[in-house]
């Protein structure tokens, strides 16, 4: 009587016959989906060589141990970290007046460009604090520190300028696409900024 086992290599080739259909064309495998096949097929090579010396189990196990803890350092090192993400200066390029800056973001607003929007919106917030002595002029001073300095002064705005400080650091790190709605925010933020007061200091007022 015929062994009714199917070997490793007709599975393999039966399932190629079965790919080959043109219904499949349609669903090709991913890259992320091509990779993974690999990986497998690797354990698996590495599995059947390890039977006969000792549980394959065993060594699957240690294995996907060792596999996930490469993928989770991977991950966690391409991650943009928090401390890179403050550090970004707000001015890398020329300086120019709060006024050309704001000409600038909207020119790239009206075109779509929404990253470079809300990445000039804010430059031409920083000028125009520096401008108006509510900031003291400083290089490289980053979107974070910006905001943090600038909610002393004006503390009604504080929750407004770290919402437009972390707009600007996600979009210039690549964390999120800006969007219409991203340079609205930094265009509002930059109207109301322009007509807002500092706090004078209670000490200053005796």
């Amino acid at each position: 009587m015929a062994s009714s086992e199917v070997t490793r290599e007709e599975a393999r080739r039966r399932a190629l016959e079965e790919l080959s259909d043109p219904v499949y064309g349609k669903h090709e495998p991913s890259l992320l989906d091509r990779i993974q096949a690999w990986i497998s097929d690797f354990l698996a090579s590495l599995v059947q060589a390890g039977e006969g010396v000792f549980d394959g189990r065993w060594l699957l196990g240690a294995l996907l141990i060792v596999l996930g803890a490469l993928i989770i350092s991977l991950l966690f090192w391409l991650r943009p970290s928090r401390d890179r993400r403050v550090g970004i200066p707000v001015h890398q390029e020329e300086r120019l007046s709060a006024e050309a800056h704001r000409a600038a973001a909207e020119r790239h607003e009206a075109a779509g460009e929404f990253a470079e929007a809300v990445t000039e919106y804010l430059r031409a917030i920083s000028v125009d604090l520096e401008e108006r002595a509510i900031l003291t002029p400083r290089a490289g001073r980053t979107a974070t520190e910006l905001a943090t300095e600038a909610s002393r002064s004006l503390p009604e705005q504080a929750e407004a300028l770290l919402e437009g400080a972390e707009l600007f650091n996600d979009v210039a790190y690549g964390d999120r696409v800006a969007t219409e709605r991203s340079a609205q925010t930094l265009r509002e933020l930059n109207l109301r900024l322009r007509s807002a007061r500092p706090r004078i200091p209670e000490e200053e007022t005796r």
